[in-house]
């Protein structure tokens, strides 16, 4: 597990912050006790479009005031979470690299394409698995 991601609610469910937990996949601590005890103190339930989750590294963009719950979740689950809040061409490249663990062709290409996109150079690696030194050497070919 990692730091704590947060689950909130939002006054206003149009906001464009965060994800809905649902759109992210199974989440494990969904299911906990707490998280239902928590959604159940609020009036609230899984699906609520008011009911957002950011990762760990987000959580000073929950608002002031929102009722938030801390909340660990896998590497994995931070992975699909992580690809849900990247803007449209960052997801795309991030999902070339997350299938990239599967394959070694074409990786100086697949990183330079990445690094030109705006992902930043620990993501590659938190995406790849690959060295940070081979993202390095790529970024300054």
């Amino acid at each position: 597990m990692t730091d704590d991601a947060y689950l909130f609610l939002l006054d206003d469910a149009s906001a464009q912050l965060g994800v809905a937990p649902a759109a992210v996949g199974e989440l494990a601590c969904m299911e906990t006790p707490a998280v239902r005890a928590w959604l159940a103190a609020q009036g609230s339930t899984p699906t609520s479009p008011h009911l957002r989750l950011l990762p760990p590294e987000e959580r000073a963009a929950v608002p002031e005031g929102a009722e938030r719950l801390p909340v660990p979740l896998s590497e994995e689950e931070l992975v699909r979470l992580r690809h849900h809040l990247a803007p449209e061409p960052l997801a795309r490249v991030e999902k070339e690299l997350l299938a990239y663990r599967d394959s070694a062709d074409g990786r100086d290409g697949l990183i330079g394409r990445a690094l030109a996109a705006g992902v930043a150079p620990h993501r590659i690696v938190e995406l790849t698995g690959v060295d940070p030194a081979t993202v390095t050497a790529a970024a300054s070919s």
